[in-house]
């Protein structure tokens, strides 16, 4: 074991000392969800926790989100570490002593994972302090679809808490625990979501050749629609889009006078995206012109894609093969049609965002499901990643690292 390797298993010693810990934090936010722009008690708990070890903190940025500092030393090198706190509309069907005590409410992601190790963490770096610089522990709100990025961003997040480099965390089922998936470049899609509204003319069913059919029109785009992926874009990008809704009628004889589309778009580049969305608006009107009906296509681009900065990617590899050694850390893995809103963050600083395994145990399953729950062992793990990942780029001895 080189010297690096044995100051990073000495970090995962000292903060596994403090995992039951960790494991009754985490389980307290999984039992008590909130949703996106409600974490007043996720806030609350993790503001407490942070003030307690000595580290300033600065709410409200965001609306619920808020920013620990911990400054040692007298360097101006500054590092950002996130970490996301809300919950989903998700019935949970767990029945563990721990599972969500709000109906129709659950932590379907593992955000409280991922808070839990960012509170591991600064509580480590604050006892120990072996760094030379200023941390920001950024926790933000509204992560699932909410914008909860950009509402700290348009608080003034880096103005205020200005960033050389940042770096977040996700967990990754059916990655064993021990594991890490790190990419250069390009890592999850960009998304948007769309409606298409259309207007026919509604008549009786016993009658329909008195109508403008939106049903039969919205079969006829939802049938078109799949022709932009496979006839539109090249066949070596990647891109995915979806019907997810088809909403039309109340009654068994009469034909609607509308009919509404939805469903989501993903690509990892503006241009495939906004490719979607023109032929979209094409293949749409197309198809409501051709049978005398109109159509509204609204599309909406929620996310960008997650794109990695290679150097901070390159780092963030090194920092995970002290931790877990080389064989374990994936520097290639598949591209995740997945999106994140820690992409405007990276628009913003260079940095990384990282999968750590949760477990490939029987049972196991994706985020989003209603049986989902957070590995409590790769606790020590993501934390000991942010304060290593702390004390190599504040390095007190800058020239060795």
């Amino acid at each position: 074991m080189n010297a690096p390797e044995r100051v990073s298993q000495h970090i995962l010693d000292q903060i596994g000392e403090q995992h039951e810990e960790m494991t009754a934090w985490r389980r307290d936010i999984h039992a008590n969800p909130e949703l996106g722009f409600e974490e007043t008690r996720t806030s609350d708990l993790v503001a407490r926790r942070l003030e307690s070890w000595g580290i300033e903190v600065h709410r409200g940025i965001g609306k619920t989100g808020l920013v620990g500092v911990l400054k040692v030393g007298s360097s101006s090198r500054k590092i950002g570490l996130r970490a996301d706190m809300d919950a989903l509309p998700v019935l949970e069907l767990n029945q563990f002593a721990h599972c969500s005590r709000k109906k129709g409410l659950m932590h379907a992601c593992g955000h409280d994972g991922h808070t839990t190790m960012l509170l591991g963490a600064a509580k480590h770096l604050a006892a120990t302090k072996r760094f030379d610089g200023t941390v920001h522990f950024i926790f933000q709100p509204a992560e699932e679809g909410l914008g909860g990025a950009l509402a700290m961003i348009d608080d003034g997040l880096f103005e205020r808490f200005p960033c050389d480099s940042i770096f977040g965390m996700h967990n990754r089922p059916k990655l064993p625990v021990g594991h890490f998936n790190v990419k250069a470049g390009p890592m999850m899609a960009s998304a948007a979501s769309w409606d298409i509204h259309i207007k026919g003319y509604g008549s009786h069913g016993a009658r329909p050749e008195s109508s403008i059919d939106p049903i039969l029109i919205g079969a006829q785009i939802v049938s078109n629609l799949q022709a932009i992926v496979a006839r539109n874009v090249r066949p070596v990008e990647t891109a995915v889009l979806s019907v997810c809704q088809f909403h039309s009628g109340d009654a068994y004889n009469v034909i609607p006078q509308t009919a509404r589309l939805a469903g989501t778009a993903r690509a990892f580049s503006a241009e495939i995206m906004n490719l979607m969305e023109t032929n979209m608006k094409r293949i749409a009107n197309g198809v409501a012109a051709a049978h005398g009906a109109s159509v509204e296509v609204e599309f909406r681009n929620i996310f960008s894609p997650v794109v990695n900065d290679k150097d901070e990617a390159d780092f963030a590899a090194s920092v995970c093969e002290e931790l877990v050694g080389k064989d374990r850390v994936h520097r290639n893995p598949p591209l995740a049609m997945g999106s994140e809103d820690f992409a405007f963050m990276l628009q913003k600083v260079p940095g990384c965002y990282i999968n750590i395994g949760n477990g490939d145990q029987e049972g196991a399953c994706e985020v989003h499901n209603p049986s989902y729950d957070f590995n409590d062992a790769a606790l020590p793990l993501g934390a000991a990643f942010f304060v290593r990942a702390v004390e190599r780029k504040l390095s007190l001895n800058p020239k060795a690292n």
